[in-house]
């Protein structure tokens, strides 16, 4: 059913329980919608935080979709998620909204158990079209004749998974429909309006009976029949491909349609309501939209509004931070210095260069920075195609986004021993953003590769001296260090290489050993003095390095003590605790009593960080808890 672009009923946001009672509205009503979703999101952001600048820029086009598709038997898939926040509006969470990314409130990214709207759960990019095309496979194993729409964007196209599968879904010819919402791309009033044109014109019925009319009866003429239809779809091609980028989508077989404008519903809606009832096979539709759409301060920086904390809304400025510098600002800050000295070291980001520091050090030396875009695999070769050539890479990637390139660090960086540094921000849990985010599994899943060189450090301070360490090693290293504020110690000026493989005893005691990695040094540092209070004298070993381990000092305070407690910001199956039971018991030190402290096996959920390592005990209550635990054992 196509809009009545005159009548308004006055429906409002307030009105919508879900997308079936958008179905009858006019196009007046729609818009009215669209602008008490963005007040909605606006507002709920500037005091949880979150993806704002994404979900401005989707609201008409999300609206669209739920409009003319029959969800939720029609899927609709999100990749990455970050747009999601007017779907789930649309959907029934209006009253939960306010509890946005909040501790046992609703996830920034869609979920199974939040809606039966949410299609498919996501937090990493370019998933989508895979996931979508398998929905679409399997309906069709079931004779099931809804439909199934990704939205990807086009920075989440750059990575090859989504290529993978626009490849597989031309060859199947599935009814796979592909929202490209591409937000980076400008496009003049008048080409936009023609492609809009072209795009209606191309997808209605009479257009499609008729293309498929021609192509039959001269496919029937021997000799010229194929030589005239090459003729002329060369000719609807040119026409396309002067105005669109129809050509690198069709090369894949999939039905290019656009670019149109996404926040204009009146193209939208009849677009996609041809598409529904008249293309056959997989259709890619380019959708122009603006990220920040309706908030000043997003559309002008759009890229500082893509992910941030609290902020004022009258200005955008977000509001102040409490705490000291970040690792990550350490991080950056501490490899200009070194690149300033060494014009070998070069930085690399996965399209994320302010989230990982590295935004400075692309200002101060652009040469030498590479932005890879969503592409982690790539990155990391990348970087080991750069260090054969006397290059010193410095690969800049969150815990959760390494998890993809784990056979490039194994195959092309550690196996022929690379001087690559894996600089991996955010180890442990993150907060707000959830299971997809929090980077508890990089100690498991990189302790056992022979080669690497692995540190934590217990401060900002032993950080900037690790990425020195790291950079001038002869193969190669990774570094872990979680997100947000360092512990408000002075940063030395001088730099010095570690010794590799070597701890320090921070604390002698000889009841007990507190074995901690990384960003619960301190944590359990403040366990000890709580511990003296209760006359228990315990030591604390920093081990500085996860590989190699300083098994001499580790072993001695053990033997010594006869307990262990293990302490990381980690899953705690195949951790760091892991480790130390190796290697008390190669040593023979089977007598020794221990207790592991990590992450359970379990998906952790979103919430603020302190909340979450009290959960997991991992405070310094808890270390002291479990430390008399094992003493009365």
């Amino acid at each position: 059913m196509t809009t009545n672009s005159t009548e308004c009923s006055g429906t409002r946001l307030k009105d919508i329980e879900s997308p079936k009672d958008l179905r009858n509205l006019g196009i007046p009503d729609l818009e009215n919608i669209a602008e008490d979703i963005r007040k909605t999101i606006i507002q709920t952001t500037s005091k949880t935080g979150g993806h704002l600048a994404p979900s401005l820029g989707v609201v008409e086009l999300t609206l669209a979709l739920h409009y003319v598709f029959n969800t939720p038997d029609d899927k609709l898939v999100w990749d990455v998620g970050h747009q999601s926040y007017a779907h789930k509006l649309l959907t029934g969470r209006q009253e939960q909204f306010a509890t946005l990314r909040q501790y046992k409130g609703l996830s920034g990214f869609p979920k199974f158990k939040e809606s039966e709207y949410d299609a498919f759960e996501t937090g990493h990019s370019s998933t989508s079209i895979s996931a979508a095309l398998g929905m679409t496979a399997a309906k069709d194993l079931h004779d099931d004749k809804n439909k199934v729409i990704a939205i990807i964007g086009d920075g989440s196209m750059t990575a090859g998974m989504a290529f993978e599968a626009l490849n597989q879904a031309g060859h199947l010819d599935k009814d796979l429909i592909v929202i490209l919402n591409d937000n980076e791309m400008s496009i003049s009033e008048n080409v936009g309006a023609m492609s809009s044109f072209l795009s209606r014109q191309l997808t209605g019925k009479t257009v499609r009976r008729l293309r498929k009319h021609i192509s039959t009866r001269l496919k029937e003429l021997q000799g010229v029949g194929d030589r005239f239809l090459n003729v002329l779809k060369k000719s609807e091609e040119n026409i396309k491909s002067f105005f669109t980028p129809a050509m690198l989508f069709e090369a894949l077989k999939f039905y290019y349609i656009g670019p149109i404008s996404g926040h204009d519903l009146e193209d939208l809606i009849p677009t996609l309501e041809n598409i529904r009832d008249n293309v056959d096979g997989p259709v890619l539709v380019h959708v122009l939209t603006r990220k920040g759409k309706g908030y000043e301060p997003a559309e002008k920086n759009p890229g500082n509004y893509h992910g941030l904390g609290p902020f004022d809304i009258s200005t955008g400025v977000p509001h102040p931070s409490t705490g000291s510098i970040s690792y990550t600002e350490v991080f950056g800050n501490t490899l200009c210095k070194l690149a300033s000295k060494d014009k070998n070291i070069v930085g690399i980001s996965a399209a994320m260069p302010a989230g990982t520091g590295l935004s400075k050090f692309a200002e101060e030396f652009p040469d030498r920075f590479f932005d890879v875009g969503i592409a982690e695999q790539h990155g990391v070769t990348f970087a080991a195609g750069l260090s054969t050539e006397g290059i010193r890479p410095v690969v800049a990637i969150y815990s959760s986004f390494f998890q993809r390139a784990l056979d490039q660090i194994i195959h092309d960086v550690c196996i022929p021993s690379l001087p690559v540094t894996l600089a991996i921000d955010r180890g442990g849990v993150v907060g707000d953003d959830g299971e997809t985010h929090h980077g508890v599994f990089d100690i498991s899943f990189l302790r056992f590769i022979p080669n690497l060189t692995y540190m934590a450090p217990k401060d900002e301070n032993e950080l900037q001296h690790m990425l020195y360490t790291a950079t001038s090693l002869g193969g190669p290293a990774a570094i872990r260090y979680p997100r947000g504020s360092g512990e408000d110690v002075e940063l030395d000026d001088n730099l010095i290489c570690l010794e590799i493989g070597k701890g320090e005893l921070l604390r002698e005691g000889n009841d007990i050993l507190l074995l901690p990695i990384g960003n619960r040094v301190y944590p359990a540092l403040r366990a000890a003095e709580g511990l003296e209070k209760l006359g228990i004298n315990a030591a604390v070993i920093n081990p500085r390095f996860i590989k190699p381990l300083d098994k001499d000092l580790i072993c001695e305070w053990a033997e010594k003590t006869g307990r262990v407690v293990t302490i990381e910001d980690n899953a705690e199956h195949g951790g760091f605790g892991s480790l130390i039971l190796e290697l008390l018991s190669s040593n023979g030190l089977f007598g020794v009593k221990t207790h592991l402290l990590g992450h359970p096996d379990i998906f952790i959920e979103h919430g603020p960080q302190k909340t979450l390592w009290k959960n997991s005990h991992l405070d310094s209550p808890s270390i002291i808890n479990a430390a008399m635990e094992l003493m009365k054992n």
